[in-house]
């Protein structure tokens, strides 16, 4: 099929590039029923076989579009219309996504997205995500849905025994958890938390000692959700790591950061784990774990090993719309002492918030687990994901990931051009090109690979990759998650930057012989 173009017509004719058949047929003007189940069914079939033929032809489009600042703002009225456009409104709207909008979209779900960690989808997920927006209930206390308070409670524990978190954590071991929206917002309730808990200790007025402490590694989320929580832009500590130590947080770097300043009179931190616990232990530190991507592969039991000392954290998040097929948005966020987590964001209950059933028992009110008080009933979707794929499916899901990974690093290691720059972890990739010494070796090194990523990433359809800049050094992400990655696209993915590099290594040559000259 020819790659999509990106220029555009709004006429609903056929384009020179994917086309998503959208059904039309006259539909009655709206009117005050806007919950009309008629409209709704025959609406509902055609978006759904609109997201169908949108997941079997992903992988036509280019995965980042070649597009302007401003492409698809000048192709739209400037104000939305005051009445229907048509007799045939919803049609009409959903050719302009297929027209105007999917061409000019990174496409995170296509089979060649490797740039960031994934955003993983399932048609189940989907599915779950049309009942949630469909019943749209509000699920910020038990009385004001019990069933959907109820149910994430369930899944949370499913969840984290899938995962092979300790009980601790769980409801079932005194702990308890919750689904959020982001790692961000676990990250923030996590620091919340532990801010008033240590105040509670020292005083209130003491909120400019604290302290909070984090890998240079950690994403940049974390300083703001620290911003956010009232800590001072001064008592943010990033710890340096090393190539040698596979930028791992060092616990005696953390020790000495964290005795430097008990010795300058300030206390508290945040960050993870094993012996980083007992370093934390003994400044009565909140230490909080953000797994946002990796934790998803816990659901091996052969990864397990890697997060030995968990079962002694206060907190701990990941994302389920990473890597295990919940469709974003979903993030569950574990705590150990969940009393801690409702004193921080907890609000006092208005008596129209009670509920008689609810009287004299310890109920969970989900409002006090987070910080907004609106809420979505994202349980559903990921209870269907577990009850339609089994913690079977999601680790072959997991662990087909990784095999792919495994063969581009293997790929990587043999080409003597190439090295890769951190240890594989799970299904993430980092290398880079190497210089050759005589074209100015590791002092080029980086500006090569700024230079190669750029031409990887426009090369037609893809692959899409992207980069990072750790100690210094400038690398190359290969991140394998998209659920339609097959073994096809990682080994086309590797020939484009082979050939790349080749291009790029064989100018520089021909650079240097017209110096020399």
């Amino acid at each position: 099929m020819a790659t999509p173009c990106h220029g555009y017509v709004n006429n609903g004719a056929p384009q020179n590039g994917v086309v998503l058949p959208v059904e039309t047929g006259a539909v009655q003007p709206q009117n005050s029923r806007f919950l009309d189940p008629a409209a709704f069914r025959r609406q509902g079939y055609q978006v759904i076989n609109f997201i169908a033929d949108y997941y079997a032809r992903v992988g036509d489009y280019p995965v980042h579009p070649n597009v302007n600042l401003g492409f698809l703002r000048r192709q739209l009225p400037a104000d939305a219309p005051s009445r229907p456009e048509s007799s045939d409104a919803f049609g009409a709207a959903l050719r302009d996504v297929r027209d105007l909008t999917l061409p000019g979209l990174t496409h995170w779900q296509g089979p060649r997205h490797f740039a960031h960690f994934p955003a993983s989808s399932s048609t189940v997920a989907a599915l779950g995500e049309a009942l949630t927006a469909g019943i749209n209930v509000v699920p910020f206390t038990w009385a004001a849905s019990p069933a959907a308070t109820e149910l994430e409670m369930v899944v949370v524990d499913w969840l984290g025994k899938a995962l092979h978190l300790p009980e601790s954590l769980m409801f079932c071991g005194g702990g308890g958890g919750t689904l959020l929206g982001t790692s961000c917002e676990a990250i923030l309730c996590a620091i919340v938390a532990a801010r008033d808990s240590k105040l509670a200790d020292i005083g209130s007025r003491r909120i400019g000692d604290l302290v909070v402490y984090c890998s240079d590694q950690t994403h940049f989320a974390f300083r703001k959700a620290a911003h956010i929580a009232g800590i001072h832009r001064d008592n943010y500590r990033e710890i340096a790591t090393y190539r040698d130590n596979m930028f791992a947080l060092s616990p005696a770097e953390l020790h000495a950061a964290m005795q430097a300043d008990v010795d300058a009179g300030l206390t508290t931190a945040v960050d993870p784990i094993g012996e980083l616990r007992a370093v934390a232990d003994a400044h009565g530190a909140w230490v909080h774990v953000d797994a946002a991507y990796a934790r998803s592969a816990l659901v091996c039991p052969e990864f397990c090993h890697l997060i030995a000392g968990t079962e002694a954290v206060d907190s701990f998040s990941m994302n389920a719309h990473r890597w295990l097929l919940a469709n974003t948005d979903c993030c569950a966020l574990w705590v150990r002492t969940p009393s801690l987590l409702v004193a921080a964001l907890g609000t006092e209950q208005e008596y129209i918030l009670k509920d008689a059933a609810a009287e004299g028992h310890d109920v969970v009110d989900y409002k006090d687990w987070s910080v907004t008080l609106t809420r979505r009933f994202r349980a559903l979707k990921v209870w269907l994901v577990l009850r339609c794929y089994g913690v079977e499916g999601l680790r072959g899901h997991v662990r087909a990931h990784v095999r792919m990974a495994a063969s581009f690093e293997s790929k990587v290691q043999a080409d003597a051009r190439f090295e890769v720059t951190a240890t594989r972890q799970f299904a993430l990739v980092c290398f880079r090109l190497r210089s050759p010494e005589k074209l100015g070796g590791e002092k080029a090194a980086n500006e090569l690979n700024r230079r190669l990523l750029e031409e990887v990433n426009a090369a037609g359809s893809g692959p899409y990759m992207s980069s990072a800049m750790v100690g210094g050094i400038y690398m190359l992400r290969c991140a394998v998650g998209s659920t339609l990655t097959e073994e096809r696209h990682v080994n086309e993915a590797w020939k484009v930057v082979q050939d790349r590099a080749a291009s790029l290594l064989r100018k520089m040559e021909n650079t240097c012989r017209g110096v020399a000259k």
